[in-house]
């Protein structure tokens, strides 16, 4: 085998037991009293419960074709839980996860809704495919022994006791979709930008306890943990940053009257407020709209002020374009009214100040789907 070849195999190796890791935290953020995850105890995942018809052995495989009457996956999962020294008295469940979805002829489609009897017949039915040559060949097939092994050499009441057990979790989410419904499952609990650390710590957690003679997860253990990376990681408490009230210098200026916001306060032929609608917007963006990054609560109040000052302009636009006369002057009185009436308060930010309410206002005007524009028109 090749260097690139050898490297390509252990990364999917590695991968492939990240993978396994995963689901295993996974099973850790459902904890209940007394429980532990076990990793490569009797297979892959094993979550142990004083209450027998709780506890689950999980096989995770990663295939990429799909789940057939004689695919390899299931045949082998089968032969390894028959093995005597697996002891499946001590689980309620046993789980084939797998990212394979069901061959469009295979017969397993309603294995889980199937008595332990008909999940048998099913396999003596794919079983009888085999022809005489095939079943005797002085070289069966890796697969072809194996179904030898599980149909032939297994006890009826041993085979049809574990098939009861048997549930087939097919089209399993992948590495990467895993990932992200873990982060999911962080909403309102880890600000998005400390995600990866916190991931990162409880991860490194689980790995830390393995030792040489077990690798297992105790629920206290991982509460403990996953309480003091939420310590560390999660939001603190919010405070509203102090706002200086400055005009954006000529560079400054410069740099930023192509926005959108900009050219439409050009657009009023009103260029003497650039230098402060850019300072309040350039606030807004860089000390403000970066820290709410970690508050989704606060995240959530400045959505409803957006939506409340939105229908408060649309009212006074319309009322504004009622008015006779100079329309760039309507305009430009129309500004001024909003730019320096008080800004009304909110629940969760009872008394905004005005550059976070102008910061907003031009933030909003910046926004191309929304269609805001000082210009009135009769």
């Amino acid at each position: 085998m090749s260097d690139g070849q050898t490297k390509n195999a252990a990364l999917t190796t590695a991968l492939a037991f990240h993978y396994q890791v995963l689901i295993g935290l996974d099973k850790c953020f459902s904890f209940e009293d007394g429980q532990t995850v076990w990793f490569e105890k009797d297979g892959d995942v094993s979550l142990i419960s004083s209450d027998i018809t709780e506890s689950s052995q999980t096989e995770v495989k990663n295939y990429a074709a799909p789940l057939t009457d004689h695919h390899e996956n299931l045949w082998k999962t089968l032969k390894n839980w028959l093995a005597p020294e697996f002891n499946h008295i001590q689980y309620g469940v046993l789980i084939l996860h797998t990212t394979q979805s069901f061959g469009v002829t295979t017969s397993l489609k309603d294995w889980n809704s199937q008595s332990p009897e008909q999940r048998l017949e099913v396999l003596r039915n794919i079983f009888s495919d085999r022809t005489e040559d095939q079943l005797n060949a002085e070289k069966p097939s890796e697969i072809i022994r194996i179904q030898k092994e599980v149909m032939l050499n297994s006890a009826e009441s041993e085979l049809k006791s574990i098939l009861g057990k048997i549930i087939l979790h097919v089209e399993a989410d992948d590495l990467d979709v895993l990932r992200q419904n873990f982060c999911t499952k962080l909403d309102g609990f880890i600000p998005v930008a400390n995600r990866q650390a916190f991931t990162e710590g409880l991860i490194g957690f689980i790995y830390e306890q393995a030792s040489n003679t077990d690798w297992t997860i105790e629920k206290n253990l991982f509460n403990q943990k996953k309480e003091s990376l939420t310590a560390r990681w999660g939001p603190t408490l919010f405070t509203i940053p102090d706002f200086n009230n400055r005009n954006a210098a000529e560079d400054e200026v410069e740099i930023y009257v192509s926005q959108l916001f900009a050219r439409k306060i050009i657009e009023i032929e009103y260029g003497d407020v650039l230098p402060e609608a850019i300072g309040n917007w350039l606030e807004l963006r860089n000390s403000l709209i970066e820290e709410l990054n970690g508050y989704p609560q606060f995240r959530a109040t400045v959505h409803r002020y957006r939506e409340q000052w939105i229908r408060q302009f649309s009212a006074k636009h319309r009322t504004a374009s009622r008015k006779q006369g100079n329309l760039t002057a309507i305009s430009q009185d129309l500004y001024d009214q909003l730019t320096s009436e008080s800004p009304f308060g909110i629940d969760g930010y009872l008394s905004p100040d005005f550059v976070f309410r102008n910061g907003l206002i031009h933030d909003l005007m910046d926004d191309e789907d929304l269609q805001l524009r000082w210009k009135v028109k009769q």
